[in-house]
């Protein structure tokens, strides 16, 4: 597919500055005037200014696509959602289907597509070279969430030895989490919702509204918070999104009910605060909860995959129709007075122009991959000469100002 959009945009739009007190206001964090002496001082982020989005579009006619893991030769493995399927995406732009059957088949057969679940998430093993993978898979299934384990053939574009690893994970027709990613340090992190029962989040019996931590055989990892608990973190609706810098600090998007979408710092043991605290809360981390470093009105976010750069954060956003993008300015500290230290202003990119964004990958020349959602059932597909195109596989080129 060798269709080339260039996208300039101005990103310099001032948004509104949430407090920590009270009620927050619909906005999100700038940098703090009180920045540590480590961390560029506010305003110093090298890429503020006019940056050029050049976005070639590398498929399309992708149907309900939801998770994408990287693969050698910059080809990516990519979930689709309600049809249960997996394919492969060539930088050419071809897409080759894993054949369904054997593993594949096993996978559809467990797997109930109901509104917001399905085959979600997705996360292939770094150090495999191939033709063999580790693949690991985040499906809903008719009473639970769950992730599974499978051996992924290239030569043959056969999936094999399906294995459930963990189960029991709430589910739901809606906010059933479903991004799974392998740390720098190994383990395998997965992300799940609160299942529509909020209590859900505050449990500690409870899989849902957490972020999980456990060995690539889905026992509890060590060094957990709580031996012999997957938790490693507590207090969340319905997380999307996953990634770490390169000092290995955790990032996690998270979608807010009616207020406020968040961006949030993962520490092991931490509780962010839902259902109790949408957004910033009165009383910061002295109530116990810890505040998001940025955070957005959900009619400019609903932010699902994140992707996380040497420059910045990079946020996917379904309802807001665009990719937002935090800068890191250096080393963060807690929220304080309604700020937050190490992070600049955000900024919107590709803003409407694909509909809405489900998921990104940085790769390491600095160039974006970002998936479009857009006949999830919530988007409005988009056609060209009356042939559709949607969902589409994009690569992003980011051109800072000079």
């Amino acid at each position: 597919m060798d269709t080339f959009v260039c996208v300039a945009r101005v990103l310099g739009v001032a948004l509104l500055v949430s407090g920590c007190t009270g009620s927050p206001e619909p906005g999100v964090v700038s940098p703090s005037p009180t920045a540590s002496a480590s961390a560029p001082s506010p305003g110093a982020d090298p890429w503020d200014g006019p940056v050029t989005a050049d976005v070639e579009v590398v498929a399309q006619e992708l149907p309900v696509p939801w998770g994408m893991a990287p693969l050698p030769g910059e080809r990516f493995l990519v979930t689709m959602r309600d049809d249960v399927t997996l394919a492969v995406v060539h930088p050419s732009g071809d897409v080759e289907p894993v054949a369904a059957s054997g593993g594949v088949q096993e996978l559809a057969d467990q797997t109930v597509a109901d509104g917001e679940g399905g085959l979600l998430g997705v996360a292939v093993d770094p150090e495999d070279t191939g033709p063999l993978f580790t693949v690991f898979l985040y499906r809903t299934g008719e009473q639970d969430n769950a992730v599974l384990r499978a051996e992924l053939d290239l030569d043959g574009m056969v999936l094999r030895d399906l294995t459930t690893v963990l189960d029991g994970i709430p589910k739901s027709s809606n906010h059933n989490g479903g991004r799974i990613a392998l740390g720098p340090d190994g383990y395998l992190y997965v992300a799940t919702g609160d299942a529509g029962d909020t209590a859900n989040a505050q449990d500690p019996e409870s899989l849902g509204g957490k972020i999980l931590r456990v060995t690539p055989d889905g026992e509890p990892a060590p060094g957990n918070p709580d031996e012999g608990s997957p938790v490693w973190s507590s207090g969340h609706r319905n997380v999307q999104g996953l990634g770490w810098d390169a000092s290995g600090r955790m990032f996690a998007s998270e979608f807010g009910q009616d207020q406020l979408d968040e961006l949030n710092v993962i520490e092991p043991g931490g509780n962010y605060g839902w259902p109790e605290v949408e957004g910033p809360g009165e009383g910061g981390d002295q109530s116990g909860f810890t505040d998001p470093v940025a955070w957005w009105p959900t009619s400019e976010a609903s932010p699902s995959g994140i992707a996380v750069t040497e420059e910045a954060v990079y946020l996917a956003s379904l309802r807001g129709e665009r990719l937002w993008r935090v800068p890191l300015l250096g080393e963060p500290s807690a929220v304080a007075d309604g700020e937050s230290q190490g992070f600049g202003e955000p900024h919107a990119l590709l803003e409407g122009e694909f509909g809405r964004l489900r998921a990104v990958h940085a790769v390491p020349d600095g160039e974006l991959y970002v998936l479009t959602n857009n006949t999830d059932g919530r988007g409005e597909p988009r056609t060209e000469d009356g042939r559709p195109v949607d969902d589409r596989l994009l690569r992003v080129r980011l051109t800072p100002p000079e």
